[in-house]
């Protein structure tokens, strides 16, 4: 009777072990994504405003293309999301609108959009933030800035992206009115800079396919993607971003990104 108490225990004793090492990996993978994060975050702290120029490519499942020349302004907030302003150019059809994002950590983001031919401005509802930014492969939801507190993390493994080395993070949006369950995400491990993003739609299929290159440095310390390019697998069509003029330190302040200004946009 011995014998069998003392093997009964040892059993027990190995399925708590077992259990107790199973969840200790699942905490260390989801401790070590957002340690991951956090120093994504950090590393891409402290550049103030910038100003771009950009073109944007759009593409029909046939190959037929379209572009869009814009500008686009950004003003980083202590404490909160950042700001971004969206302006088109080119061509005539949407020349004078504006896109006007409020990035925020926790809440909802506030969005804006000018559309010159009716002079209003249109509030983009938090609940349709999957719908489309001007007939591109971009979501509203995409347009917001990356903060930490909108997704959970969890560490996925290490990769090889063709011949760099990265990082692959699962994140998992927190707002319940996400177009996504779920993103994974590659990052280089030398720069944490982003690679390739997959988005999962609320089916939990994969939707679209965001692939970053052609990265440059500012100010010795900040990187930015100058190709962007975001492919639907289920439409076939695509969005390519590419940016021809950067700056940073321009002098933009927070009444720039305030809604009044978009119907005095030139």
């Amino acid at each position: 009777m011995k014998i069998v108490e003392g093997l009964g225990l040892k059993i027990l004793t190995l399925v708590f072990l077992a259990s107790t090492s199973v969840t200790n990996i699942a905490f260390a993978d989801a401790q070590r994504g957002l340690e991951i994060a956090q120093e994504r975050k950090t590393r891409d702290e402290g550049w103030g405003d910038s100003m771009a120029s950009m073109e944007m490519i759009l593409m029909d499942s046939q190959g037929a293309s379209s572009t869009r020349l814009m500008r686009l302004k950004n003003l980083e907030i202590d404490g909160d999301g950042d700001k971004g302003l969206t302006i088109f150019d080119q061509p005539r059809d949407v020349k004078g609108t504006a896109f006007l994002n409020h990035s925020h950590i926790t809440d909802a983001d506030d969005q804006w959009l000018y559309l010159p031919a009716l002079k209003r401005v249109k509030r983009i509802s938090s609940r349709n933030k999957s719908g489309p930014f001007m007939g591109s492969e971009f979501s509203y939801e995409d347009l917001s800035s990356f903060e930490l507190e909108k997704y959970s993390f969890n560490y996925v493994k290490d990769e090889q992206l063709g011949d760099i080395a990265t990082f692959v993070l699962e994140q998992v949006p927190t707002d319940k009115h996400s177009g996504y369950t779920k993103q994974v995400t590659w990052l280089d491990r030398e720069h944490y800079r982003p690679l390739k993003v997959e988005f999962y739609d609320r089916r939990g299929a994969l939707l679209k396919t965001l692939t970053f290159s052609d990265y440059q440095q500012y100010l010795n310390k900040y990187w930015r993607a100058h190709k962007m390019v975001m492919v639907n697998h289920l439409s076939g069509k695509s969005t390519e971003l590419n940016t021809s003029e950067l700056e940073f330190k321009t002098g933009l302040t927070d009444k720039d990104f305030h809604k009044n200004v978009l119907k005095r946009i030139r």
